[in-house]
């Protein structure tokens, strides 16, 4: 059976374009590593499969590795900003306040960018390496972002039988140097804001397409990454114009594609209250997507109305005849770029008339779209 050295110098000529005395020097720190964890630990020690424990743990670091590898330096480093923010967040900034979701994101930043120091004197102290070193090539760097990972996961032992992950420790000491926020009444917040939510769900057909949007990590087949931040962007000051923060973060934590019972713990909620946020964001999203910005979310979509909405010819002419004249004036008046205002007198009704309309026929597109949609994956499933 091949040494643990030989298992990763093996598989780094395979997956990386690193030089020998690159992944020579790489294999060799995390083979120490890797021994050095052996030795200490009496379960493997008593195991009588030594080796097996010893590749792994190699497996796992090397697979680790090679991610941060892959991705690279830029999207690298976003990667493990992103995971340890996730892993941070509710202790850094706890739920139950008012600060900014911009100043929640600096003192994030301030905090990771002492914790990077910190890692980087770990990684040099536990591989004697000196004082002075840096990561300067892609296997280099790929490396210490695996370590860093590792070591803010690093389960530290507390008082009475716990434990506790290293980064949740510092970032729960470097909190009480903050200034105390002040806590507000969830379910006030929440009533004030939802009282017009007309029962919309999240997985209503009105909603789902941006739903998924949003939260698709890949997107190039429907918009490029600009427009899709737009997009983001443009929600994001949607709702702090409206004093929404805590929906700001919601959002921040869906395009994590974190589940319900992983934003519950993050933001320090309950059931009911994570409940009621989210309730409050839907209604703020579906005002977004069918009338705050529905050119903007409807190009990114690519549906926009000189797609007919994205429906074909014959769903298009059934839409409008549903609807009545009205909606076919309007469109016509909405297609010659007339603002609201100006098509309310157009047509001799009020401007609010005039949007009640257009969202009603927005809205009766999004349905139509999403059963097209939603049988076309019901066929391929079959």
């Amino acid at each position: 059976m091949e040494s643990t050295i030989e298992l990763l110098q093996r598989e780094f000529q395979t997956g990386t374009t690193a030089t020998d005395r690159v992944r020579a020097e790489v294999a060799g720190r995390i083979t120490a590593e890797v021994d050095r964890i052996c030795t200490e630990s009496r379960r493997i020690q008593s195991s009588g499969d030594v080796l097996g424990w010893a590749h792994s743990l190699a497996r796992h670091r090397l697979q680790q590795t090679l991610r941060y590898y892959q991705l690279g330096s830029q999207r690298g480093r976003t990667e493990l900003h992103s995971t340890l923010s996730a892993i941070i967040y509710r202790y850094i900034s706890p739920a139950r306040s008012r600060t900014s979701y911009q100043a929640r994101l600096l003192a994030i930043e301030d905090f990771l960018q002492g914790f990077y120091v910190e890692s980087l004197a770990a990684f040099r102290r536990e591989n004697v390496m000196p004082a002075n070193y840096t990561p300067r090539v892609r296997l280099e760097l790929a490396e210490y972002m695996a370590f860093v990972e590792r070591y803010a996961k690093r389960r530290i032992p507390l008082p009475g039988g716990r434990s506790q992950q290293l980064i949740v420790l510092r970032a729960q000491t470097f909190a009480r140097q903050q200034p105390p926020e002040t806590s507000i009444d969830m379910e006030q917040a929440a009533e004030s804001g939802s009282d017009n939510s007309e029962g919309y769900s999240w997985d209503d057909a009105s909603v789902q397409q941006v739903r998924n949007q949003i939260g698709a990590k890949e997107s190039t087949e429907v918009m490029d990454g600009a427009l899709r931040q737009a997009v983001v962007d443009e929600l994001i000051a949607y709702l702090r114009d409206r004093d929404q923060e805590q929906c700001v973060d919601y959002l921040a934590l869906r395009l994590k594609d974190l589940s319900a019972s992983e934003i519950e713990k993050v933001l320090g909620l309950n059931a009911r209250e994570r409940d009621y946020l989210q309730q409050r964001f839907k209604y703020h999203l579906i005002r977004f997507a069918l009338m705050h910005r529905w050119e903007l979310v409807h190009q990114w979509l690519d549906v926009d109305l000189d797609r007919d909405l994205g429906l074909t010819p014959r769903q298009w002419e059934a839409l409008l005849g549903q609807l009545g004249p009205e909606a076919v004036k309007l469109v016509k008046l909405k297609r010659s770029g007339l603002d609201d205002r100006a098509i309310a007198q157009t047509l001799g009704v009020g401007a609010s008339q005039v949007q009640k309309l257009w969202f009603k026929l927005l809205e009766a597109a999004w349905e139509i779209r999403n059963r097209t949609e939603s049988g076309a994956r019901k066929g391929t499933d079959e």
